[in-house]
């Protein structure tokens, strides 16, 4: 499963040396990552209502060129593990050159929201919805 999204390089993204504050990949990840998780059915309000939290355990972002404002980027995410967490790797890339300008991943576990405890697999209702759609 996978989903590619656009972003325009909005001013209120840059730091004070003009460029996008670090912080912000992460944000372009999470929007890349909500379209890819909303392709199988499964948006936030569905997540919610599953009984479950899906909080990022581990994050990473390499750096390859800095992102200025105005530039249109693809950003892409693709699941790469759902067995035990689930598991996002990201790349960012210039619309109009192709070139790659970021890449990254994050991991999720499923936290039951009743009690508050760790699953140590990835809960049935998130993988029936990658079945479903084939994936």
């Amino acid at each position: 499963m996978s989903a590619e999204i656009e972003v325009d390089v909005p001013f209120h993204d840059l730091d004070g040396m003009n460029v996008v504050w670090h912080g912000h990949y992460y944000k372009y990840f999470e929007h890349a990552r909500t379209a890819a998780v909303r392709s199988i059915g499964f948006d936030i309000e569905q997540m919610t209502a599953s009984g479950y939290i899906w909080p990022v355990i581990e994050s990473h972002c390499r750096y390859i060129e800095s992102l200025r404002y105005g530039m249109r980027l693809l950003v892409r995410a693709t699941l790469e593990d759902s067995e035990y967490r689930v598991k996002f790797s990201y790349l960012v890339s210039d619309q109009k050159t192709g070139k790659r300008l970021a890449k990254g991943y994050t991991v999720q576990a499923a936290v039951e929201a009743a009690t508050g405890r760790l699953c140590l697999t990835t809960p049935p209702v998130f993988l029936e919805h990658l079945r479903r759609h084939g994936r």
